[in-house]
């Protein structure tokens, strides 16, 4: 296999572990603050009614069976044999410290998991949960992932993310100052924004160091107002290739310490409207890294926080 120009968080666990980890998401039944604090109502402009990264969850099951049914799919698909907990859909820390611990703890007693991932929302990290997730950070391995999606103020208000900019570099900074690894979620495409600001988004990555990070094309979902916006012909979608270039640039501008925990995004195949041809995941990776050997860079070619 030809070595990737940018940093991968596969590789990053095979020499952490001395072997090859994959995550299994589970479904904690928590709620969600930009829903009233439920999992009803719409929340987000882009996420869809049954949470972000709600795929192939048995989520009528508690988190130890959810973890045991994700293992013998990983089995059968990647031989793995050792796993992170990745509590994705909603806010995974919108819950008191006591239940939060109630649910990691769960997780973390299943055979062969070896530590968390825990997605939320920068306004549902107060100090108390943040010193809780700093308690098994100094125990197990431990990824906080934040959502953010762009820097710019605009956009938040546009997607109606219910918390601005400085809400999310408060709670970066508590985790940071704690020890905690963050991986950041941005999405790139987002309606209005310009490539400049994408690539603006990028810097401030890089000016913040952050740990890892993960970059999402933006999909369009059935059933959510950005759908609705789609189908209204309001709103337009990156091209492969446009997104191919922008992603690439995007690598470039990132500190060449940063991990890279995704690089596009794949929307639910019955609920996608646009872009299609993001469904062919493994052709845009391929076609990014062959826009990066054209290029002749890796990571942090164009990085300005060396």
């Amino acid at each position: 296999m030809t070595p990737k120009r940018y940093n991968i968080l596969s590789a990053h666990l095979k020499e952490h572990f001395g072997g090859r980890v994959h995550k299994i998401s589970v479904d904690a039944g928590l709620g969600c603050p930009n829903r009233g604090g439920g999992r009803s109502g719409t929340g987000c402009l882009f996420c869809d009614p049954g949470g972000s990264g709600a795929v192939g969850i048995e989520r009528a099951l508690p988190i130890g069976e959810q973890i045991e049914a994700g293992k013998e799919v990983m089995r059968r698909k990647y031989k793995a044999s050792r796993f992170l907990a990745y509590f994705q859909p909603f806010s995974n820390t919108a819950a008191a410290p006591v239940r939060l611990r109630a649910l990691y703890d769960e997780a973390l007693a299943v055979e062969d998991v070896v530590g968390l991932a825990v997605g939320t929302r920068p306004d549902c990290c107060p100090p108390a949960v943040l010193d809780l997730l700093a308690d098994y950070h100094r125990r197990t391995y431990l990824w906080l992932e934040l959502g953010l999606q762009t820097v710019h103020e605009t956009s938040l208000v546009f997607l109606r993310r219910g918390h601005d900019y400085r809400t999310f570099l408060d709670a970066y900074a508590g985790a940071v100052a704690r020890g905690l690894r963050v991986c950041v979620h941005v999405i790139l495409g987002l309606p209005g924004e310009s490539r400049a600001q994408m690539l603006a988004t990028a810097d401030e990555m890089a000016r913040l160091r952050v740990a890892g990070i993960k970059i999402h094309l933006l999909h369009v979902l059935a059933g959510t107002p950005l759908g609705a916006l789609y189908e209204q012909g309001e709103i337009a979608v990156l091209g492969q290739d446009e997104y191919v270039r922008l992603a690439a640039d995007f690598i470039e501008r990132l500190h060449p310490q940063t991990l890279i925990q995704r690089l596009t995004g794949d929307g639910p195949r019955d609920l996608l409207l646009a872009p299609l041809w993001s469904l062919n995941k493994w052709e845009v990776l391929n076609a990014i890294d062959a826009e990066l050997a054209r290029r002749g860079v890796r990571q942090g070619a164009r990085c300005a926080f060396l």
